[in-house]
């Protein structure tokens, strides 16, 4: 069986109980073991190492390039260059185009084409209608509605489906790329009412409407913000969707 593990899902940054978005999927197939790592937010590489040794990491994807999804490619750079066990292996890393420049400049080189990343990381585009093969896993996303360029991602493993919603607002492009899948992990950052901004974020309602089109098993809420309650997303998603209902917390996993 697939797995899915919380290593942070504190949304729009890292809160006192959470580091920002990242979350592991794994599976052994005839004993061979595929590790991926769906985002790295903020503060989100100190919990990560407790989860795993990164280098077992098989491949990383970024849903976008938010801080709060990506900053803490710039703690796993230092780490596979400078720790005891350096060096790492650069590691395959889907990501949004400009990815290693937005990296960079965390890093703060003066030139982004001074930073040294493909010592960690091998980067690759994103792309809609094209099918990837990370390990046991198959790999497609779909653009979502964001400010900046941003993907709804889909994994196809050896028992069943995930997609990660990424950052998004409402949008048909989630539930047809979770259609089948047996987990939705959904961002469920606003509250349910009305004027929400659009192309933005959902609201646990918006969550639990997109699972339930897509006819998923399992809904798990993650991304509410710190100053936010995720019991009332719950609250909300419960109404619209009627499967099981996963409230995202550290540590928590979720098999597929």
């Amino acid at each position: 069986m697939a797995e899915l593990v919380i290593v942070g899902c504190s949304g729009s940054g890292p809160g006192p109980d959470s580091a920002a978005s990242a979350y592991l999927v794994r599976a052994t197939v005839d004993g061979v073991a595929t590790t991926v790592l769906l985002d790295l937010g903020s503060g989100a590489f100190g919990p990560l190492q407790r989860l795993v040794d990164p280098r077992e990491v098989d491949a990383i994807v970024l849903s976008h390039l938010h801080a709060d999804h990506c900053l803490d490619l710039a703690a796993w750079d230092v780490a596979a260059a400078h720790s005891t066990t350096a060096p790492w292996r650069p590691v395959v890393t889907y990501a949004p185009a400009g990815a290693r420049d937005r990296i960079a400049r965390a890093c703060e080189v003066d030139d982004p084409r001074e930073a040294e990343l493909e010592r960690s990381f091998d980067f690759r585009p994103l792309r809609e209608g094209r099918t990837e093969r990370l390990g046991c896993f198959t790999l497609r996303v779909a653009r979502v509605a964001h400010p900046v360029e941003s993907y709804a991602v889909r994994l196809d493993g050896p028992t069943g489906a995930l997609v990660y919603s990424g950052d998004t607002g409402p949008t048909h492009a989630l539930a047809e790329l979770a259609t089948g899948a047996r987990v939705l992990l959904a961002e469920a950052s606003f509250p349910d009412r009305p004027g929400l901004p659009v192309d933005l974020h959902l609201s646990g309602r918006q969550a639990g409407e997109a699972a339930a089109t897509a006819g998923v098993e399992t809904l798990v809420l993650t991304h509410v913000p710190a100053w936010e309650d995720p019991a009332e997303r719950m609250v909300e998603a419960g109404r619209v969707f009627g499967g099981r209902l996963v409230r995202a917390t550290p540590g928590a996993v979720i098999g597929f």
